[in-house]
């Protein structure tokens, strides 16, 4: 780009930003615009800048050499997306490369339509990736929602792994001690998962009310047994320590 073509640029610009350009704002432009021609790409990376809204609404678009720079390169890489070369037989490395360079521009700068399709691979996996792929679990279930995905995860040896009988904390999450603050209305978190809970998941069966009953009667009978016993074992002592004493 001349001096001449940066004034014609910017122009251009001028009808968007209402700037006055300058001769010697045009030769700074086609300092920085050395090797972009005024095409029609040019312009629409100018169109492209002033189309897009700023992130902040208070600030005066004005656009700069680097930014038509980066927007027409954005351009022209975007009719390469599905670009495959086109190759002939038994070309040389010359060859090659002199066709390839002139299928790119052509297609860039949109002389040639770009392909509408994408290419489509052809052939199975390397047998690399074939064998990596037999130990990875393909072909598994996917969860339907997000909590059956969470449960999934969670889903393991452990207390956590299921949901606890006592308080109903849900699976991966902690057990919850009785009442609640209005920072932690259902309770706040135990450092230890109930017994109810670890008996769970040791697949221990859960007793009933009358099998618990049973026991703490049972557990009552033998503290007033032991009870008994420690104080006939003080009694017995103390006739002895009488009877030495006389």
């Amino acid at each position: 780009m001349n001096p001449r073509e940066a004034a014609e640029l910017l122009g251009h610009c001028s009808a968007f930003d209402n700037r006055k350009p300058s001769q010697a704002a045009a030769v700074a432009w086609a300092s920085s615009l050395h090797d972009v021609p005024l095409d029609h790409d040019t312009k629409a990376a100018v169109a492209a800048y002033y189309s897009t809204p700023p992130k902040d609404p208070e600030q005066r678009l004005w656009i700069l050499p680097h930014h038509v720079r980066t927007l027409r390169a954005r351009i022209r890489s975007r009719r390469l997306e599905n670009f495959q070369y086109e190759p002939i037989g038994d070309e040389t490395v010359p060859q090659y490369l002199a066709r390839y360079r002139r299928q790119v521009r052509a297609i860039a700068s949109g002389y040639v339509a770009p392909p509408a399709d994408l290419p489509a691979l052809t052939g199975g996996p390397h047998k690399d990736v074939a064998k990596v792929l037999e130990g990875a679990n393909i072909g598994r279930l996917v969860p339907d929602s997000d909590e059956e995905s969470l449960a999934a995860e969670v889903r393991r040896s452990g207390p956590l792994g299921i949901r606890c009988p006592a308080c109903g904390a849900a699976i991966g999450r902690p057990c919850k001690t009785p009442g609640g603050s209005e920072k932690q209305p259902i309770g706040k978190p135990r450092r230890k998962p109930h017994g109810a809970r670890l008996r769970a998941a040791a697949g221990t069966t859960e007793q009933t009310a009358e099998q618990r009953t049973a026991e703490e009667e049972r557990r009552r009978a033998a503290s007033r047994l032991a009870l008994v016993r420690m104080q006939n074992d003080e009694v017995w002592g103390a006739e002895i320590v009488e009877g030495e004493a006389s």
